[in-house]
């Protein structure tokens, strides 16, 4: 049976379209939203599109209204596809006491514990069921992906990529949360998802995942951009992890550092344009970039 999707509302963007939707996941087992960016170039056929995952708090709006992405993206026949974070409505006791574990806070992972177990199943939703729905019923090429996210969002796009090889062919990431199983969100969110035991929480930390390669995943390369002025940057983020982790097993990758930015999307506007352009070189012709 075909899944129907329900346009919630569209608006001309840069000769595109931005669009955002609902539908009934069946993964989730509950109603989802989600929004995409149709590029002009999507008028002709399918293109390429860059999954992009939010973080901590945020909705399917949050990365369209506030990055700024969609100019250079309809320039380079790219289009945009943004989830929510976390199911909602699922009326889990304490689902929405914290701000950073339940509502908003899925963590792209298939939780295994009660009672989350039933409906926080991001992983499974993105892979098995947003994208194939995505690329069968609009004008998107799913088999040309590429994956980026910010903070929770930025741990997301890593371990999806690096647990589904192949499945992106590009990837990079904004002040992403780079050792889960060392900070505190990560241990919180660990915990209440896959349980105590912590040989379950490694499947999903970037710098593990990247330290078990056998060989560089992405040899074109991955782009990672910090603020220095990050107040998540000390206690949460650890990119230093994953950079090493990344030169023992030669992964190219682009850490830059960037003096007086902080965790926001002033930051994210700021070098959005150069993340478009990593994505456009792994999933353009040379002749359309």
């Amino acid at each position: 049976m075909t899944t129907s999707l329900e346009l919630l509302s569209s608006h001309a963007c840069f000769g595109g379209e931005q669009r955002f939707y609902q539908h009934a996941s069946t993964e989730i087992g509950l109603p989802m939203k989600f929004s995409v960016f149709l590029p002009p170039q999507a008028q002709q056929g399918p293109v390429p599109a860059l999954l992009f995952l939010a973080g901590l708090t945020c909705t399917e709006e949050t990365f369209m209204v506030k990055a700024g992405a969609q100019r250079l993206a309809a320039e380079l026949g790219l289009a945009l596809i943004a989830p929510d974070t976390s199911p909602r409505g699922a009326n889990v006791p304490g689902e929405a006491d914290s701000w950073d574990f339940g509502v908003g806070a899925g963590f792209y992972l298939d939780a295994t514990q009660a009672p989350w177990r039933t409906h926080w199943r991001m992983e499974s939703y993105l892979l098995k069921e947003l994208l194939p729905l995505v690329s069968a019923q609009l004008p998107i090429d799913g088999t040309r992906l590429g994956i980026s996210g910010h903070s929770m969002g930025g741990h997301g796009a890593l371990t999806l990529a690096l647990r589904h090889p192949g499945r992106f062919q590009s990837l990079s990431a904004f002040a992403p949360i780079c050792a889960p199983t060392q900070c505190p969100w990560g241990e919180r969110a660990f915990t209440g998802y896959l349980g105590a035991d912590r040989m379950g929480w490694i499947e999903h930390d970037a710098t593990v995942l990247m330290q078990h390669q056998p060989v560089a995943p992405y040899p074109a390369g991955i782009l990672i951009d910090q603020g220095l002025s990050d107040k998540f940057l000390a206690d949460q983020l650890h990119p230093h992890l994953f950079e090493a982790a990344c030169q023992a097993i030669g992964q190219p990758l682009s850490l830059r550092r960037h003096a007086g930015y902080d965790h926001g999307y002033y930051f994210i506007q700021t070098f959005m344009a150069d993340h478009l352009a990593h994505h456009a070189r792994n999933l353009l012709p040379q002749s359309a970039r």
